[in-house]
């Protein structure tokens, strides 16, 4: 698949795709015999992968530190479940924060509506002139 599906299929810029592939978060992609980029079935699991955890929230470090754990293989299982837990953990919390700030929102925005209401019945409905 070249990078101009690819990009369109995960609505990610090619700019985006080399730059993941430069800095290690997808294994290099292989070249056909022009030099142009070709994805694999493989590859495309691992830009999604990289883009459900970059939609996440999870810094692009975490992510470079995973991608070179796994291809160290088996050895790094542990590890690599513990960087995934801590950020489990980290997601979790930022979104009971956003959870409260949603919360908080929402009732500034009620009291907002009463407000606006009370405001308006006080208003004196006149008739519009016809034409």
């Amino acid at each position: 698949m070249l990078i101009a599906e690819v990009s369109e299929k995960f609505n990610l810029s090619h700019d985006t795709l080399r730059y993941y592939e430069r800095i290690g978060l997808i294994p290099r992609v292989n070249r056909n015999k022009s030099g142009i980029r070709d994805y694999t079935a493989e590859d495309c699991k691992w830009v999604d992968f990289i883009k459900c955890m970059r939609g996440a929230g999870l810094p692009v470090e975490v992510l470079i530190e995973y991608v070179d754990l796994f291809q160290q293989g088996d050895a790094t299982l542990e590890t690599r479940k513990e960087l995934l837990v801590d950020q489990h953990s980290q997601l979790a919390t930022k979104m009971e924060d956003m959870k409260k700030v949603l919360e908080r929102l929402e009732d500034k925005i009620s009291r907002y509506e009463q407000t606006i209401v009370k405001k308006e019945k006080t208003l004196t409905r006149t008739q519009i002139p016809e034409k």
